[in-house]
């Protein structure tokens, strides 16, 4: 079966396929690091690292780039909060982004291009829309036409769902310098910003990402992923300035996923109820209980987050690791049947639920589990033997002598025994071991 993904400009799934065979030139958004990136920002970084290795389990070569928006409003205001350079105050928050993304268990991109060390090209696609006059100059930056781009809106279906809106749903002539915005706000955008003290001009934050990512995969990307609160602004612009520059296509799919829910809201600093890594952390939790979370929930279909719902997620991800121990010691072949459907059901637009349950019910060997693992990016393959205490190790030798004396109802009794501590008894032809419940 081929991996079908929806595609927010068509709004239907469609079958992938690569524009160059054998290699996928996949863009993500990076983090603006201002501060430390919260969880629900690391649920759409986990569900592109799912769309990367689901890819791959399908045997394409991927070529991902992520980018590091380490200068733009928000940076430049915290830095100057902080009295630190615009190097020192970002490169803090980009080492914490990092080191999120590594106990995430996340597969490094093939490059993380930084937005400071590649104004050039984004100052090259600014003067191509000044010339072919996409672009206008004023007394405080440089703006996108947005009237001169008949195809605007398409993305995030703007014209459609504002009818009443002027000039077909889109306002004519007037500017936003901000770079974030709502689709009743939609006016000519800000490529380059003139006033910004201390650091003098710097680029607008939607022409950074289409420098870059033309930079390092030209064009057509074809697959661009972010969250869906990106679809509108940020997406649409990239869109724009990147085809008037160009006259090219800017990438083939657009993959969005959704929000991380705090009761019933989204999560994000300016409502003021997010939770870092760190903060799962303080409270007892591994990064990859998180992760495991993330994945009982269908990218285009938002998840709440809860201490609850994470402790089940830890739960599930414990025992998960004890069938991998479990399987592992039995050393039962796989017929190959469980990766092949398991693979179905991912390429079914990336349906992880489904592909969850089929581990639950159907994953019979060791290598079923590390096929899985392949997506699930949950660390089945380095596990550490339990930690067994030296009270179960002692009952669980006694018991073997009890079972070679075909004591068998004290025997039972010793495991009754081991099992009130907290251990299962798993008995095999080589004999008896342990694994914790």
């Amino acid at each position: 079966m081929s991996l079908r993904l929806f595609n927010t400009f068509t709004r239907k799934k469609e079958i992938f396929r690569p524009a160059r065979k054998g290699e996928v030139k996949f863009y993500a958004c990076g983090p603006t690091v201002y501060d430390y990136v919260h969880v629900g920002n690391l649920r759409t970084f986990i569900f592109e690292d799912i769309l990367r290795r689901t890819l791959e389990l399908n045997g394409h070569k991927v070529k991902l780039v992520m980018n590091i928006t380490d200068i733009d409003d928000k940076t430049i205001r915290g830095a100057k909060k902080a009295g630190k350079s615009l190097k020192e105050f970002t490169s803090f928050y980009e080492k914490g982004f990092f080191g999120d993304i590594k106990r995430l268990n996340i597969l490094p991109a093939f490059k993380y291009p930084r937005a400071t060390e590649h104004i050039s090209e984004m100052k090259k696609i600014i003067n191509l829309l000044l010339k072919k006059k996409y672009a206008y100059e004023t007394e405080d930056g440089i703006y996108f036409d947005i009237s001169k781009f008949k195809k605007y809106g398409r993305l995030s279906g703007l014209k459609q769902k504002e009818p009443a809106r002027p000039a077909g749903g889109l306002k004519s002539g007037a500017r936003i310098s901000v770079d974030e915005y709502s689709k009743d706000q939609a006016e000519d955008f800000a490529l380059w910003k003139k006033k910004s003290p201390p650091v003098g001009g710097h680029p607008g934050w939607h022409i950074e990402c289409s420098a870059m990512s033309i930079k390092y995969l030209g064009l057509p990307i074809d697959i661009h992923a972010g969250g869906i609160d990106l679809i509108f602004p940020h997406h649409e612009n990239e869109i724009a300035q990147s085809e008037a520059a160009y006259g090219r296509k800017f990438a083939r799919f657009f993959v969005e996923g959704e929000h991380l829910l705090i009761e019933k809201k989204k999560m994000s600093k300016s409502l003021g109820n997010l939770f870092t890594l760190r903060d799962l952390e303080t409270k007892g939790f591994e990064p990859l209980d998180f992760r495991y979370l993330v994945l009982t929930a269908h990218y285009r279909s938002p998840l709440s987050f809860s201490w609850k719902a994470l402790e089940g997620a830890r739960q599930a991800r414990l025992k998960l690791q004890e069938r991998a121990r479990e399987a592992k010691a039995r050393k039962k072949k796989s017929d190959g049947s469980f990766c092949k459907e398991f693979l179905a059901r991912l390429n079914d637009d990336l349906n992880m639920p489904r592909a969850l349950a089929l581990l639950w019910k159907e994953a019979k060997s060791y290598e079923d589990l590390l096929c899985a693992d392949e997506v699930l990016g949950l660390g089945l393959k380095n596990l550490k033997k339990s930690a067994v205490p030296p009270r179960v190790k002692a009952l669980l030798v006694k018991r073997e002598a009890l079972r070679r004396e075909k004591k068998w109802g004290q025997a039972d009794r010793i495991r009754e025994e081991i099992m009130k501590l907290g251990f299962k008894v798993q008995d095999m032809p080589e004999g008896s071991q342990v694994i914790k419940i």
